[in-house]
């Protein structure tokens, strides 16, 4: 089952029908699970996580989205925290059997969807940003609510990726995104002297000198007497939460303060929690293995088990080989096609640096976020796929004693197989995507990287055909006559475009190739 988390960031943290009241609309989509509400008076900011699939996580998000536009007036809000919409930030983060490129499409769906039901512009920021001055949210969110309203509209730059170009008149304006998982953690200091606060901001944000994956404030808190330090940990595997507490800790030494209170907000995962054990415990071994309650929460599945996109080379190998039917052909096909995928964005990122790459910088960038979508749905079609042919195989072994039962499976297994024969139909289409960046790659991209825009041509075209195969072997069990034409249509296609695609990317590296020789 595909897993993917949303967190979204409410202007309300002060009315507490209105929190509970958002809260049911996201409960009201079937399957999914509200896990945590984190509610602050003095930011005036709510946080909301759930997890659920991807389609039913979307869902609950719109409906909470459309209740907080018409819930929320930023024309009366006031709070500590920067903000520029009733409906702040969406992000959607990929848990279990999704990948980054998965969101990255959600977060889309779901931004096109609340901007037409709502007339709300949207920018896309994270992994989703459309431009590289809009990964990082406080540059979108600069000048706030109060600030934008005045630049939307009138200022090109802050034309929104969705919506209209106009902010709404009371809910602002909301960004959306796909970003990897997270840790909001905030230091609570006592004094009022914010100017503490932000210089331990200072000491640990990336963009004064800190921490590469640290992004921070310094807040006052009226309503406790202190002042705070609002981080996040975009990398928690990279800055741990204990190495950035203690760099705050002696930054605020320095001012005669200290951390009287630490906040986690919203939810944190287990290797964080072990991470800040073992530096501070100091355990001779500690590892996931070891936490009993990990035996029996949710089903008494083993801890260790992993999907087949989380696996290493070898583990995936490993599970190739067994005498099993999946993961079978259409996983390694979209193995095959993330990895190409892969080899185009090294390519592309190998030529941004310098003065010879300037004039094409913005080129490269732009082919290089393309392709990383694309590698991104293809590490999540390694799963789909086997998914998929699980699901044939359970319809395969339905009952069919009675006719009732007998036409039941008939019309299962033909939408089951259907289904199987789009999956790697998916995997042709991103993997011709990918030959389509790696032309531009191999053209203009960095001379010494140019055999590796020729691997990944090879590994690239190998996965469109073999994933044709499996979608053609799906097709002939298949009965609709005009979806199997208009698929086998599409096959021929794709197959066509990415032969031409890849002759042309094989030619260009044996001309540079020899440049390369001749210029030695």
């Amino acid at each position: 089952m595909k897993i993917v988390e949303c967190v979204p960031n409410f202007s309300e943290g002060r009315r507490k029908e209105v929190i509970d009241a958002l809260a049911e609309a996201i409960k009201s989509v079937e399957g999914v699970r509200l896990l945590d509400v984190e509610y602050d008076y003095d930011h005036n900011r709510s946080v909301f996580t759930f997890i659920g699939e991807p389609q039913k996580v979307k869902e609950a998000a719109l409906r909470a989205a459309e209740l907080a536009v018409e819930k929320i007036d930023l024309t009366k809000h006031q709070g500590a925290h920067p903000r520029m919409g009733a409906v702040d930030v969406v992000p959607f983060i990929p848990l279990h059997g999704t990948t980054i490129g998965e969101c990255i499409e959600l977060s889309k769906q779901f931004a096109e969807e609340f901007s037409k039901k709502c007339n709300v512009p949207v920018y896309l920021y994270a992994k989703s940003a459309t431009r590289p001055d809009r990964v990082d949210l406080p540059n979108i969110r600069e000048g706030e609510f109060e600030g934008l309203r005045e630049l939307i509209g009138t200022d090109p730059t802050k034309d929104p990726d969705y919506g209209p170009k106009k902010i709404h008149p009371t809910a602002g304006c909301t960004a959306t995104g796909a970003r990897n998982f997270l840790i909001a953690f905030n230091c609570n200091l006592n004094t009022t002297d914010v100017r503490v606060a932000k210089a331990c901001a200072d000491a640990v944000r990336a963009t004064t000198g800190g921490f590469v994956y640290v992004q921070g404030i310094g807040l006052e808190i009226p309503e406790k007497g202190m002042v705070q330090v609002s981080m996040n940990l975009t990398h928690p595997k990279r800055t741990k939460i204990h190495q950035v507490l203690e760099v705050v800790r002696n930054e605020a030494r320095r001012f005669g303060a200290t951390v009287v209170e630490t906040e986690i907000v919203g939810m944190i995962p287990l290797f964080a929690i072990l991470d800040a054990f073992r530096y501070y415990v100091q355990p001779e071994k500690l590892d996931e293995s070891m936490i009993l309650d990990l035996y029996y929460l949710g089903g008494a599945e083993d801890p260790k088990k992993k999907s087949f996109t989380e696996m290493s080379l070898i583990e995936f190998g490993n599970q190739v080989r067994r005498a099993r039917a999946t993961p079978g052909g259409g996983s390694v096909a979209a193995a095959m096609g993330s990895l190409g995928a892969a080899l185009v964005c090294m390519v592309t990122g190998l030529s941004l640096s310098g003065r010879k790459f300037a004039a094409i910088k913005e080129e490269m960038l732009s082919h290089r976020h393309a392709c990383e979508n694309d590698r991104g749905v293809l590490m999540g079609l390694v799963e789909e796929d086997s998914a998929a042919f699980d699901e044939v195989m359970k319809a395969f072994k339905m009952p069919e004693d009675t006719p009732e039962q007998k036409k039941e499976k008939e019309e299962v297994l033909e939408e089951a197989t259907k289904h199987a024969a789009e999956v790697p139909l998916k995997t042709m289409r991103h993997s011709l995507n990918a030959l389509e960046h790696a032309r531009i790659a191999a053209e203009k991209g960095n001379i010494n990287a140019i055999t590796d825009a020729g691997v990944a041509a090879h590994a690239l075209m190998a996965a469109i055909e073999g994933a044709a195969l499996n979608v053609r072997i799906n097709l002939g069990n298949i009965k609709d006559k005009k979806f199997v034409e208009k698929i086998s249509s599409e096959v021929e296609s794709i197959i066509s475009r990415g032969n031409e695609l890849k002759g042309e990317i094989l030619e260009i590296v044996e001309r540079r190739m020899r440049e390369l020789a001749e210029s030695s």
